[in-house]
């Protein structure tokens, strides 16, 4: 029986798994972003406990986000080797482990060891979570819980401040790496629960699983995954798709990374007004997802990413046009060009990673895992290299990021081109060349 004969009989047998396999496969997969935007409204309490200062208080996402990007790579992979379930499980005990060297750190340098390790192991849960989603359905299945995990996905970046600043309220800044700990505590027991290995007791619980079989491992040795690593990235069309979902999103993410240059400095509001941009700019991204998991059967996938780029590039093109009239500043129209791309990728996004996935079946945790880290890396120079340069002001950030969004439709365009199937002559005797006198 396939994957996707095995749930939809575990449908029938436990319906709560509708429920519960989207919700933790999504808390799982945002486990990375949301552990790097918590602990922002603690940054002023820990640099006086400390006694650091900004550019070493900024350390804290820095080494995180480098650590994660570094070990990115390797999860996919692993997970090809060992199963999906033993690498999720073992990524989130160490990122609880590592919350709480956060937690009790007595010094700054000791808080810098903790975060490192927590980037080196949320990777795991973040990547090889979308990984089981096509292990576990195909089709419009896969399609619609692919759409309901970015839809939860897309909370990450708003939601994460918040819970920081709200644990702030009642107590001090150890709490919000106390709050990671029980974050994770709470997805390994959701992961035994609901991905548990084919065991008697297991089975008396729910009915998934683990969704990377023995039989469909690779050896786990150092070659094999070097192999496999090589093996996507010879894929011409992995790079084309690649690049279209991280160009795509990372003209959204030149307006995340940013954020307080945009709302502070830009618009002319204050450090609680983030709000302002994230609420409708997410808030769309999601409603892009919602309409990618109903539109699953309905539409092809090919057309759903068509048009989710054509929106983002849309988006690009009302920024420039807003940004450089007289209401670059004004409230919502600013705002406007960002809402658009995040739809647009929304709808986009979901199809391009389980596209891209479908490319090496027995290697799709190497293919996650290179996915994530081309879009870590092209995050991370845009926020270093070009964002700081490009919004002196609003026009600036709008033309940059219409410049992203067109590059990303562009390859998108390019896959498109490069796998328009071929007409067979012989299916149509009209258009079936004739021999005469002239030749062929």
């Amino acid at each position: 029986m396939s994957a996707g004969g095995r749930v939809e009989e575990a449908s029938v047998v436990a319906p709560r798994l509708a429920v519960l396999v989207p919700l933790v496969l999504a808390m799982l997969s945002m486990i990375g972003p949301f552990s790097i935007d918590t602990p922002f409204p603690a940054f002023p309490e820990i640099r006086d406990e400390f006694g650091v200062g900004t550019g070493r208080l900024q350390l804290i996402v820095t080494a995180y986000m480098l650590a994660f990007a570094a070990m990115s790579i390797f999860h996919g992979p692993l997970s090809d080797s060992i199963g999906r379930r033993p690498v999720i499980l073992g990524s989130v005990g160490v990122y609880a482990a590592a919350s709480i060297a956060c937690t009790f750190a007595p010094t700054f340098e000791l808080l810098l060891a903790g975060r490192v390790l927590q980037g080196l192991s949320a990777g795991g849960a973040t990547i090889v979570s979308r990984t089981v989603i096509r292990d576990m359905f195909e089709g419009e299945q896969a399609q619609r819980l692919m759409s309901r995990v970015a839809l939860i996905f897309g909370l990450a970046p708003a939601v994460a401040p918040v819970v920081g600043g709200g644990l702030l309220q009642v107590g001090p800044w150890q709490l919000v790496f106390a709050f990671q700990v029980v974050l994770g505590v709470v997805l390994i027991v959701a992961t035994l629960v609901v991905l548990p290995e084919t065991h008697p007791v297991a089975a008396t619980l729910v009915v998934l699983p683990e969704t990377h079989p023995v039989a469909a491992r690779v050896p786990l040795r150092l070659g094999e995954i070097a192999r496999g690593l090589s093996a996507v990235v010879r894929q011409p069309a992995f790079h084309r798709l690649a690049w279209a979902g991280t160009l795509g999103f990372g003209a959204q993410f030149l307006y995340i990374g940013g954020a307080a240059i945009f709302v502070v400095d830009l618009l002319g509001l204050g450090e609680l007004d983030f709000w302002v941009l994230f609420v409708p700019m997410i808030g769309s991204m999601m409603v892009g997802s919602w309409i990618s998991g109903r539109s699953a059967g309905l539409v092809t996938q090919r057309s759903l990413v068509s048009v989710g780029y054509c929106l983002t590039l849309l988006g690009g093109v009302v920024g420039v046009g807003l940004a450089a009239s007289p209401l670059s500043t004004d409230l919502p129209w600013a705002v406007v060009g960002p809402s658009l791309i995040g739809l647009g990728n929304g709808m986009a996004f979901p199809s391009i990673q389980l596209m891209t996935l479908d490319l090496l079946p027995t290697r799709r945790g190497a293919v996650m895992s290179c996915l994530t880290f081309l879009t870590l890396i092209f995050n991370a120079v845009a926020a270093v290299a070009l964002t700081p340069y490009v919004a002196t002001s609003t026009l600036g950030l709008a033309l940059t990021a219409l410049v992203v969004t067109g590059l990303g439709s562009l390859s998108w365009a390019w896959h498109c081109a490069a796998t328009r199937p071929v007409p067979d002559p012989a299916a149509d005797p009209a258009t079936v060349p004739t021999t005469g006198p002239g030749g062929a």
